[in-house]
């Protein structure tokens, strides 16, 4: 079961969310409405380039993943760049 839940193998959690966190987050949110707010400013803007390199990196885990018959298996950071 692990495989299909795994963060590893979801472009959102191994990168767009990343790429998201780090532009709400380059000034200070003072409240929970603020931060709603510029998620969905944020989320409505996406950079094709980042969304291209999450699908190429997502091609290489599932390579990975298969290579490891489905078990854990490790992504070479180096390898996504």
């Amino acid at each position: 079961m692990w495989p299909t839940n795994s963060p590893d193998l979801n472009p959102v959690d191994y990168k767009i969310w990343g790429v998201l966190q780090e532009r709400l987050y380059k000034t200070s949110i003072k409240d929970v409405d603020e931060l709603r707010r510029r998620t969905a400013e944020e989320w409505d803007k996406p950079d094709k380039h980042i969304i291209d390199k999450a699908v190429g990196d997502w091609r290489k885990r599932l390579r990975a993943c298969v290579a490891a018959g489905g078990e854990r298996f490790e992504v070479n950071p180096r390898c996504e760049h």
